[in-house]
């Protein structure tokens, strides 16, 4: 009676052990976690000369509950084309994290998208990824004549690519998006 005893005590203990497996052998999945961008700055360099205009939108606790500070320096010339280019930053961080080395090393699994109202005539990417699909932190930008305007600029995270220019059709997930109201004058 004690050997039987003592077989479903040991085959009972040699149950609870193989049951409980060392996981160490297994190497866990990379998380690739979404950036943190807190600042989106766009500068506006007319062609041809003449003053810089930046567009800012500012949102220093990130996801929390604070609205983004929405700044543009100054009216944009009519019939006028601009080069763009934007920087992303993380200022949660000190001193901030540049997420646009991040953008640009990652440039396969992002894309940025230009929507438009009013006197802007068109926007045209100034960049692409490694496969030739448009990336955006450079771009450009034509004016039309004078009125009101506003351009939305939004990156987006593994979007479908190549894709035909629109969140729509692009999919995936949004990093950042910030409309600017602008004058052309």
């Amino acid at each position: 009676m004690k050997t039987i005893k003592f077989l479903s005590i040991l085959a009972l203990s040699g149950a609870l052990f193989t049951s409980c497996s060392d996981d160490d052998d297994n190497t866990p999945e990379e998380v690739n976690e979404e950036e943190v961008i807190t600042t989106m700055t766009v500068a506006l360099v007319p062609q041809g000369g003449g003053d810089t205009i930046t567009l800012q939108s500012r949102d220093i606790d990130g996801d929390g509950p604070g609205a983004p500070v929405v700044t543009v320096s100054g009216s944009l010339a009519g019939n006028t084309t601009y080069v763009g280019g934007i920087v992303l930053l993380n200022e949660t961080e000190t001193p901030a994290e540049d997420i646009t080395e991040e953008v640009a090393e990652e440039d396969d699994e992002h894309q940025f998208f230009f929507q438009t109202t009013g006197s802007i005539a068109a926007v045209n990417y100034g960049d692409t990824d490694g496969d030739g699909n448009p990336l955006g932190i450079i771009f450009s930008l034509d004016t039309d004549t004078a009125g009101a305007a506003s351009i939305t600029i939004t990156l987006r995270h593994e979007p479908k690519k190549p894709n035909d220019g629109t969140l729509a059709d692009a999919g995936g997930e949004t990093d950042i998006t910030q409309t600017f109201d602008l004058t052309i004058q």
